[in-house]
């Protein structure tokens, strides 16, 4: 496996490999890997010639500070297990690398209701940080497709939202979330739970399953609010729980034909985690 620190050397390389006929994917990530991220990584290597990944941390996506401080950095056990997994490039850039202009101002993209509710309500500015170094990345690496974990339901639409925006070419596939034998959704986070936080953890795959057992209920809204109040019965200070089309993101209150998404966001501790399950 390659690893490259600068974009200029990445994209020289990748440069190489497309005038040789090579179609690319790209897997972006923020480290602390696990299997979720090798199953995007795998995923990849099936339907593309060279396999790109990122570990990048990116600052401005951050409204808390204090997250930012605490996220966990596993760079020497990542590389190792993309190298197993077979991943054949590894971008690893600096902060000055990404942001040569500074952390201040930049773009501001138009994703309009997107970034007003859930994620975006709790966590302002969060998706235009995100908008911001998913958009430098996809300019540097150009892949043919992009691959992305269903977990982080709502950022893959913005990231949608935003191959529209620049018209970039890449192909969004968004993969299943991979889950723990218990149901927990496997995220970057879980290290940071203690063992009973992390046994606890498991009530928001099982309140997920609950408003999935019951999504045919005339009315939503108990059905939300029982939800809620598992999860705070079980130590959870939930963000939110909802039910939103699956196409749009826009919150349903009672059933219909079509795609249904259930998410929770919660902290257990000092930990934010989140999910969904789509039925």
């Amino acid at each position: 496996m390659y690893v490259f620190k600068h974009a200029a050397d990445l994209k020289a390389y990748l440069d190489n490999a497309r005038t040789a006929g090579k179609s690319i994917g790209f897997v972006p990530t923020m480290g602390a890997l696990h299997e979720g991220h090798l199953q995007l990584v795998t995923t990849a290597l099936e339907h593309t010639d060279l396999v790109v990944c990122s570990i990048f941390v990116n600052p401005t996506q951050f409204n808390d500070p204090k997250d930012f401080e605490k996220y966990p950095i596993t760079v020497e056990a990542d590389t190792a297990k993309l190298t197993d997994a077979g991943c054949h490039v590894l971008f690893l850039p600096s902060v000055a690398e990404m942001y040569p202009e500074g952390l201040a101002g930049g773009p501001h993209y138009d994703f309009g209701y997107l970034e007003t509710l859930l994620e975006g309500a709790h966590r302002p500015g969060h998706f235009q940080g995100v908008g911001r170094i998913v958009h430098k990345l996809l300019q540097l690496v150009m892949p043919d497709q992009l691959f992305m974990g269903q977990k982080d339901f709502q950022q893959c639409m913005i990231v949608k939202r935003l191959l529209e925006i620049t018209g970039l070419p890449a192909q969004l596939v968004i993969c299943p979330t991979k889950r723990e034998a218990d149901g927990l959704a496997m995220s970057s986070r879980n290290v940071r739970l203690s063992p009973t936080e992390r046994a606890g953890a498991t009530l928001i795959y099982k309140v997920l399953s609950y408003i999935t057992e019951h999504h045919a209920e005339a009315d939503y809204a108990p059905l939300i609010a029982e939800a809620t109040r598992r999860l705070e019965a079980g130590g959870f200070v939930p963000d939110y729980v909802a039910i939103a089309d699956a196409e749009t993101l826009q919150p349903i209150f009672h059933p219909t034909s079509g795609k249904q998404v259930a998410l929770v966001a919660a902290k257990l501790g000092d930990v934010r985690l989140i999910d969904n399950m789509v039925y």
